[in-house]
């Protein structure tokens, strides 16, 4: 099989803009031969978020892209609380489609450059955190009803679950419960017709639950509610790690008997994620991969590439 990366989770420039750094960075990813495309993060204005004309011109022409809105979601909440496409606030919700409709624009870019549809799907997240900003099924639903009228140039719109709001514990994103975004999404598809799919990640769904449990309960829920169009690797330690104790972080796998590298205290070990990919059906899935975050972020690039590598093949395993 090949796979999405995101391969920005793990990027070298860590201490500012590197261009060589990261021209060298994928011309390496370019070598794999089991990388189907990339995980793109959308920040908000640009396609790239530091030099779009170097972006166009350092990836693969035969690459896919799913469009990742999690980064410039994050950024938006951590100045206006009340951001999201699920929030209960009017001017919250639709800063939150402005958002998105810069999204759709920056996919016809690269469609564009490229010369036929390459972005297969974007990946929305159902913000605000429902621990500073009210939020909800209904809000969700009236927001795909907007965004579905929209041309995204046959990129399907899928929610990527992350860990929901929970009283007495700290979240890492605090957004909707994965029921609610069933609720919403099975609704809007059947009003609409529509195909809108839910992408369970690993570590958020991991952190929600504080258990390895977590991630597998997601896969059927998404999977019985008709609705798994994803599975993105992305891992968690509950340990004080230097990626953090149930931090969203994309820890890389821990190592295994088969494993050249891994890092140690990470729950993502590799009969978990053969679990959770025998439970997805993996083979059937529109988005399956990895996103990984490397430590010490002096790490080189060449350290970078054996996580990201080293993640695949145990997928190759699976």
């Amino acid at each position: 099989m090949s796979y999405y990366v995101g391969a920005y989770a793990s990027s070298p420039c860590t201490a500012g803009w590197d261009p060589q750094l990261e021209t060298s960075f994928y011309g390496e990813l370019k070598s794999f031969g089991n990388i189907k495309g990339l995980e793109h993060p959308f920040l908000g204005e640009k396609l790239h978020a530091h030099d779009d004309e170097w972006f166009l011109s350092n990836i693969a022409p035969e690459w896919s892209f799913v469009f990742t809105c999690v980064p410039g979601t994050m950024a938006a909440i951590g100045k206006t609380p009340e951001f999201g496409i699920a929030s209960d606030d009017a001017a919250g919700r639709e800063q939150a489609l402005a958002f998105m409709a810069k999204a759709r624009d920056a996919i016809a870019k690269l469609n564009a450059h490229a010369g036929r549809q390459v972005v297969t799907a974007i990946e929305m997240q159902t913000a605000p955190n429902q621990g500073k900003a009210r939020s909800s099924a209904a809000s969700l639903k009236a927001s795909l009803e907007a965004m579905l009228s929209w041309d995204w140039q046959g990129a399907r719109i899928v929610i990527e679950h992350c860990d929901s709001y929970i009283d007495g514990q700290v979240p890492a994103k605090g957004f909707l419960t994965l029921a609610d975004e069933i609720q919403a999404i099975q609704a809007v598809n059947k009003q609409l017709d529509a195909n809108v799919g839910i992408v369970i990640n690993w570590g958020r769904s991991v952190i929600e639950a504080r258990s390895v449990t977590g991630a597998l309960d997601h896969i059927k829920q998404a999977k019985a509610a008709g609705l798994l169009a994803g599975l993105m690797f992305s891992g968690v330690s509950d340990q004080d790690t230097p990626y953090g104790a149930w931090s969203d972080t994309h820890m890389p796998a821990a190592q295994s008997a088969s494993s050249s590298v891994g890092a140690t205290g990470s729950l993502m070990s590799e009969a978990q994620m053969h679990q959770c990919m025998q439970a997805a059906d993996a083979k059937s899935l529109d988005i399956l991969g990895i996103k990984l975050g490397v430590r010490p972020k002096e790490a080189s690039v060449a350290e970078r590439l054996a996580y990201n590598r080293e993640a695949l093949a145990i997928m190759d395993r699976a």
